[in-house]
């Protein structure tokens, strides 16, 4: 197994990590992980073959052990992208496979949009096209499901401020009280992280590592993901040759289904796997087996 791993300086401000897995001489694999701002884990390895993968990990801008955490100046899409570009040529990769989950998904289909040429294939969990739509589903639709989540959620907020949850956490988020920035930061990734699996579980999250990933992701969100809204569907027709395998859980609420539906429709080369008993979560059972299915399917499809 390989263990290439250190700090990439991307900009005057940024140095992302990066970690390679498994085989130095197998098929390149950039593994795109969700949030915005939420880091890879070692969990993440074994979605992949060690044996016959050359897994590339990297935490994006002010996300896990990249430097500075929590970082959200310089802190954009299109600079993610060309991160990646970045990784690409310092790894001395031509071409590989890209995977993503969630936001993960959604980074990796603007970089193929950027740069087909340089991608053999995609996986993709959990499809999240960007949309402002989405984005006030996550605040407002998913209380509809997880009403006790969505309560605990906005116990901060005022009745007037919960017409604009997003300009709240915004603001306060980025306040100097980090007493209270840390508590806010715990409630947002609390309801995110308790409304990712079938069954519904409190999962408290607290720490550095969750003022990063509220952090960042609230800043996305706010900015509309920095993209203009309905982009990907209006583009994917630029990769959409490419072969891709969508792995969605059937219960995902966080990002619905239809987002993953819509998506292949419109990609001529993906195959839909509907995971019956999935939700948003890649480390539940039925998620993980059919996602280390079609990491594997889309590779041998394509190398025929």
């Amino acid at each position: 197994m390989t263990s290439n791993k250190g700090h990439l300086k991307v900009s005057s401000i940024h140095r992302i990590y990066y970690e390679e897995f498994g085989n130095p001489f197998g098929i390149p694999i950039l593994f795109l992980h969700g949030g915005p701002g939420a880091g890879f884990s070692s969990f993440h390895r074994k979605l992949f073959d060690v044996k016959n993968h050359r897994v590339i990990f990297f935490d994006q801008r002010g996300a896990g052990k990249s430097l500075p955490l929590a970082e959200l100046k310089e802190n954009n899409t299109y600079e993610l992208i060309k991160d990646i570009e970045k990784l690409r040529k310092f790894l001395k990769i031509d071409k590989w496979y890209i995977f993503g989950g969630s936001w993960g998904s959604t980074l990796a289909i603007l970089y193929g949009i950027e740069k087909p040429k340089r991608c053999l294939g995609f996986v993709l969990r959990g499809i999240f096209l960007g949309t402002k739509k989405e984005i006030n589903w996550f605040l407002y639709g998913m209380k509809s499901f997880f009403p006790e989540a969505h309560k605990n959620f906005t116990r901060k907020i005022s009745l007037e401020n919960q017409k604009d949850i997003l300009n709240w956490y915004h603001k306060n988020l980025n306040q100097s009280n980090l007493k209270i920035v840390y508590e806010l930061a715990s409630n947002w990734n609390t309801y995110e992280s308790s409304c990712s699996t079938l069954k519904y579980v409190e999962r408290k999250m607290s720490g550095e590592q969750s003022l990063a990933i509220a952090r960042i992701e609230v800043h996305y969100f706010a900015n509309n993901c920095f993209i203009r809204d309905g982009f990907i569907l209006k583009n994917v027709h630029k990769i959409s040759k490419i072969p891709c395998h969508i792995v969605q859980g059937r219960h995902d609420i966080i990002c619905p289904p239809i987002n993953a539906y819509n998506l292949s429709k419109m990609w001529e080369k993906s195959s839909l796997k509907i995971v019956e008993e999935g939700a948003h979560s890649g480390f539940e059972d039925c998620m993980l087996k059919q996602i280390q299915e079609s990491v594997n399917h889309i590779i041998i499809d394509t190398s025929r």
